[in-house]
């Protein structure tokens, strides 16, 4: 990566500057912006403007925190549990949490006004209970920040290899409230973070920040650096902290194209990345699924868009007919459950009465700018299954029909973000070719949306990585709080006259 400052270049609209393996040139508009002290970086094929105010704050806030991460060396994991405790018991007493609520109405009122989606974004009181659940989890949960993993006895001497802390986590991710909760759990394993929201999200963070983080972390005793956010809509300090060396590890979550491009900033800065973007869940129907477990399945993997919803279905020929109306049956159930219409997407050439009436039909779609009359359902072409549908109120979906699982499995490695995949068939062999050929972490054999760290494994989540990119080297695809660590190794000398 490129980091130009203008105390020391100069730039000038027309010349070109090198972005990835491309000449890009710099236009009049960002010659105009470009100040003193402003950072120029390059990124695959872009160049991102830092203005110097942006790159300040970062560098106070990550200055603070790894300052934080060297206190937490000393601090008992006593005092983190009472952190925990003291933010979970925050966020459910009413005075402090009507303060964050009032906030998170306005930045849902705000983003509505916009045409912006609020499925994630508003603070529901189940989401209160699942921060507030994920918090005492990692409060009960035991300390792992000096755990030994191995132990290596020599004649003389041993070997021991323990975990410790990474150090400062630069975490980015979309208006969802509930991260907060999740992602503080590195300081389970001494670590610290420094957030960066969404701009739809921003005042719901800031009031987390002054009722709940900052008050628990005063009453815990732990450093305030801890948990900082970046108090700033600009995208560029995104890009300012994952391009930051300080930074132990970079994490992003949120839309397929934010996440890689903050990907690129960070891997060509040589910071540790993980990325937490595209999703989408695949299931797929045999010719020994059983009806009536498909019903069911359908209809609670599409309850609300997140990354493990259903995204595509596909169905073999030998019964397709036979599921097809069953499948409309249970996306129209969807739909009522969320008082809204369903929207279809009918890959391929596959041809059904019902579909048909479905192509040839309009009704109101729940959009996140309001309802727009659309078609029920419309014909695309089999590369578009790699389309994530990003729905609000409506459930949407694509369908397609193949002839046999082989190329079902084809399809979705192809295809898919390789995330999640579920197989719907009463054949055991059928099921274990499927986790054989697959390429994705999460395979299943019944609704999508079990998918997630605190639902599975009762351990509240970072996010959940896929395999679009390739696999992450010796890690789980669910990224926990206290699977942010490295290993040290200590040597205890026994004999002292011991020499090679």
């Amino acid at each position: 990566m490129r980091t130009v400052p203008s105390s020391s270049f100069a730039l000038v609209a027309g010349m070109q500057v090198l972005a990835g393996d491309r000449l890009v040139t710099v236009s009049s508009e960002l010659v105009d912006r470009f100040v003193s002290g402003d950072r120029l970086l390059s990124a695959g094929d872009e160049l991102l403007h830092i203005p110097v105010a942006d790159q300040v704050l970062v560098d106070t806030a990550v200055s603070a925190a790894s300052a934080a991460f060297t206190q937490l060396s000393s601090v008992s994991d006593d005092a983190v549990s009472l952190f925990f405790d003291r933010f979970a018991s925050l966020l459910e007493h009413h005075e402090s949490f009507s303060l964050i609520a009032t906030a998170n109405v306005i930045d849902v009122e705000s983003a509505r006004s916009r045409g912006r989606s609020t499925t994630r974004l508003l603070l529901s009181e189940g989401m209160r209970a699942d921060m507030i659940s994920g918090l005492r989890a990692w409060r009960d949960s035991p300390s792992r920040r000096d755990l030994t993993v191995a132990t290596i006895e020599h004649v003389g001497w041993t070997v021991e290899q323990r975990r410790a802390p990474l150090g400062v986590v630069g975490f980015v991710f979309e208006g969802r409230p509930n991260v907060f909760a999740d992602a503080t759990g590195v300081l389970r394993t001494g670590n610290t973070v420094v957030f960066r929201i969404g701009s739809d999200a921003l005042n719901t963070a800031r009031a987390i920040m002054e009722q709940a983080v900052r008050p628990a972390l005063v009453a815990a005793g732990l450093p305030l650096g801890a948990v900082g956010l970046l108090d700033s809509p600009s995208r560029a300090t995104g890009w300012a902290m994952f391009s930051h060396p300080s930074i132990g590890l970079a994490v992003a979550r949120g839309s397929g194209e934010a996440v890689n491009q903050l990907g690129a900033v960070a891997r060509q800065a040589g910071v540790p990345v993980s990325l937490h973007g595209t999703g989408g869940a695949w299931m797929v129907a045999s010719s020994q699924c059983d009806v009536e477990r498909f019903r069911q399945v359908v209809r609670w993997s599409l309850d609300r868009k997140v990354c493990n919803t259903l995204n595509v279905c596909v169905l073999m020929e030998a019964n397709a007919a036979e599921l097809i109306p069953v499948f409309l049956e249970s996306l129209v159930a969807a739909g009522v459950a969320r008082n809204a219409n369903p929207k279809l997407h009918i890959a391929g050439n596959v041809s059904h009465v019902a579909l048909d009436e479905w192509c040839d039909g309009q009704w109101p779609i729940d959009r996140a700018s309001g309802l727009v009359d659309e078609t029920r359902a419309e014909r695309i072409g089999v590369d578009q299954l790699a389309t994530e549908w990003e729905w609000d109120g409506s459930p949407e979906v694509s369908l397609v029909v193949v002839p046999s699982l082989d190329e079902a499995i084809a399809l979705f490695n192809t295809y898919s973000p390789r995330l999640v995949a579920s197989l719907i068939s009463s054949d055991a062999d059928e099921h274990d070719e499927f986790y054989r050929q697959v390429d994705c972490p999460f395979v299943g054999d019944g609704f999508t949306r079990w998918v997630d760290g605190q639902f599975a494994l009762n351990a509240p989540e970072l996010g959940l990585s896929n395999w679009e990119n390739g696999r992450l080297f010796a890690r789980s695809a669910v990224l926990s709080g206290d699977s942010v660590f490295t290993i040290r190794t200590k040597v205890t000398q026994t004999e002292p006259a011991l020499h090679r």
